[in-house]
């Protein structure tokens, strides 16, 4: 592993402003009937790493989009190393030496680990032929300079974790000798561990005198690993400046236009009695011997570390995978569900972590998206009626106050919060007994953070009760009645969230004696 040391920022040397590698002046961008962009500025420095702040759909993704050749700007420049520069393709950014390090790596499965390093720039022999022999010796050494010589390159990508692949998604960065490097939200889907060595890597591009955005939604992140900070909102610039200068409530303030306090909401719970019941639930190979009960009206978090079994074993309740055994018990009635339709005609529903994937349709619009799993409720005798599907997205979408310019908006264009929030309400449009919530806030911003939460206390309120798996401890002492601990597939503690501590969390999900 690369030995560099990982220290809070500190103030720029007193005399001589570094001069910006990249800098984007009056960039605007403009969709049909949203103006993503208007007139933002944003600049970056050799050797040192820019946050860039907002709440989804303040334009973050738009702008790495113009960054990486994806969308062109309506009106703005450009500069490059001080000389005016488009990007009309991604081939036009990578070949400026821009590359983006994406929250859900954009690499290729099926291809080899050399091969993801060296694609669309293999070296070549002299008959033009790609040189496999030499693409394996250079990925090696990539490897090697960046700490990561345990990687096959030979391997195929698949059998890598997230962690590895975030390292050849920045080997591949290397290779091209990036000199402007992106990475949104790499952190995600990380534990603690591969996070510090992510922010190794990091001060070794630094090292390296590369330009880095950092986008986040984590201030410990942002305040432990950038330099410099730039604020969004709703498609604007509203503050840019050394962290060394500012407080993480002044950014608050800044991204959100208001003071967020309190980003748990206050409840009075209303529990009864037991309404799901698992019992020794078990699965050949990823959980065993799973019991505990959902009562009415009670959040349950459910906390581990990554591969502690938390997912699959949600995947299974909700009929998405078989077990070997156990039972499950939804109000003192026994359902086997065989197929997720299975569990929702029961009344549980299942909202992915993965919400690009396996929430919402990308290229439908977002009232179609919410009435997908509802319409029986929306035709009459085999045809949809529009009016109702446009009336249930409307009655779901305003609760968790969804930010687009219409219904019939495709839900891919809506950013990362906006598309959970589209997920949370076509499952609440069921009208479920048991909602069962997959990390409901990666990924998003604190205000949609805390739209999400409150919703979530307003649905308990109503009698609903929630299963919340997360891998942010805030958040699970914040929103949870009960806390479920999982580690290796089992559960190693069922506690009341009373008097409970992070501290005592992690101990009991690492197996660490008190």
């Amino acid at each position: 592993m690369i030995h560099t040391s990982v220290e809070s920022p500190k103030p720029l040397p007193a005399g001589g402003e570094i001069t910006p590698l990249l800098t984007l002046s009056g960039i605007s961008k403009n969709f049909p009937g949203v103006r993503a962009l208007s007139g933002v500025s944003l600049s970056l420095y050799p050797g040192q790493v820019t946050a860039l702040i907002g709440e989804n759909g303040a334009g973050k993704s738009t702008l790495v989009k113009i960054l990486t050749g994806i969308y062109q700007p309506d009106e703005g420049e450009i500069r490059i190393g001080g000389q005016p520069a488009k990007l009309p393709t991604a081939h036009a950014a990578f070949e400026q030496g821009i590359t983006a390090i994406h929250q859900e790596t954009v690499l290729f499965d099926h291809l080899t680990v050399a091969e993801n390093i060296f694609l669309g720039h293999a070296p070549r022999t002299r008959f033009g032929m790609i040189d496999w022999r030499t693409m394996r010796a250079n990925a090696k050494e990539v490897l090697e300079t960046l700490g990561a010589g345990h990687i096959d390159a030979d391997a195929p990508l698949s059998d890598l974790g997230i962690a590895n692949k975030h390292l050849v998604a920045i080997a591949r960065a290397m290779s091209i000798d990036a000199r402007i490097v992106i990475m949104d939200e790499p952190t995600a889907a990380l534990s603690a561990k591969e996070i510090e060595e992510l922010f190794l890597l990091i001060e070794f591009l630094k090292s390296q005198k590369k330009a880095i955005l950092f986008i986040s939604h984590k201030f410990d992140e942002i305040f432990r690993i950038a330099d410099r900070y730039t604020v969004f909102r709703d498609g604007q610039m509203v503050g840019e400046g050394r962290l060394a200068g500012t407080t993480q409530n002044a950014l608050v303030r800044m991204m959100v236009g208001r003071a967020v306090d309190h980003i748990f909401p206050e409840r009075q719970p209303k529990i009864g009695g037991p309404l799901l019941a698992v019992s020794g639930l078990s699965h050949p190979t990823e959980f065993d011997d799973i019991s505990f009960e959902l009562r009415q009206g009670e959040i349950l978090g459910f906390y581990g570390l990554v591969g502690a079994g938390r997912s699959e074993v949600m995947q299974a309740i909700a009929g998405m995978t078989r077990t070997s055994r156990g039972t499950i018990m939804l109000r003192g009635q026994e359902i086997a569900p065989r197929s997720a339709a299975d569990a929702i005609s029961a009344g549980i529903v299942y909202v992915p972590e993965e919400r690009g994937r396996q929430g919402v349709v990308i290229g439908m619009p977002i009232f179609q998206n919410v009435s997908l799993p509802s319409l029986k409720r929306t035709s009459k005798s085999g045809v949809l009626r529009l009016a109702e599907e446009f009336r249930l997205a409307r009655t779901y979408t305003e609760r968790l106050d969804l930010r687009a310019s219409s219904l019939s908006q495709d839900v891919g264009t809506l950013s990362g919060g906006n598309q959970q929030k589209v997920v949370i309400a076509k499952w609440l449009a069921t009208k479920p007994k048991v909602i069962i919530l997959d990390e409901p806030t990666k990924g998003i911003d604190i205000g949609s953070k805390a739209a999400v939460h409150g919703f979530m206390a307003e649905l308990v309120a109503e009698g609903l009760s929630v299963i919340m798996v997360s891998s942010e401890l805030p958040e699970i002492l914040g929103m949870s009645d009960r806390v479920v601990v999982m580690r290796e597939g089992r559960i190693a503690a069922i506690r009341e969230n009373d008097g409970l501590d992070a501290e005592m969390l992690v101990r009991l999900a690492a197996g660490i004696a008190q």
